[in-house]
C-alpha cells in the first residue's frame, strides 16, 4: 500500500513540474522572441523557424515526463 501512495505522488509531482516548466519555458522563449523581433525586424522569419524548432524541443521533453509517469501509473516496476 506504501508503494502505490508513494507512486501516487510521484506521478503528481512529476506531471506538475512537467506542466510547470513547459508553462515557464514557452513564456520566456515567446518574450525573448517578441524582444528580437522587435530589434530587427527583419530577421522575424529566421527568428521564428528556431522559435517552433525550440517549442517542439520543450513539448518533447515535457511529453518524456509524461510518458515516464503513465509508466509508473499503469505498469508499475516497483510492485511485484
Amino acid at each position: 500500500m506504501a508503494i502505490e501512495t508513494a507512486t501516487l505522488f510521484a506521478v503528481a509531482i512529476i506531471l506538475s513540474v512537467a506542466a510547470l516548466a513547459t508553462a515557464i519555458s514557452f513564456a520566456i522563449m515567446g518574450g525573448k522572441f517578441l524582444e528580437a523581433t522587435a530589434r530587427q525586424p527583419e530577421m522575424a522569419s529566421q527568428l521564428q523557424t528556431k522559435m517552433f524548432i525550440l517549442a517542439g524541443l520543450i513539448d518533447a521533453i515535457a511529453m518524456i515526463g509524461v510518458g515516464i509517469a503513465l509508466l509508473l501509473l499503469f505498469a508499475n516496476p516497483f510492485i511485484g
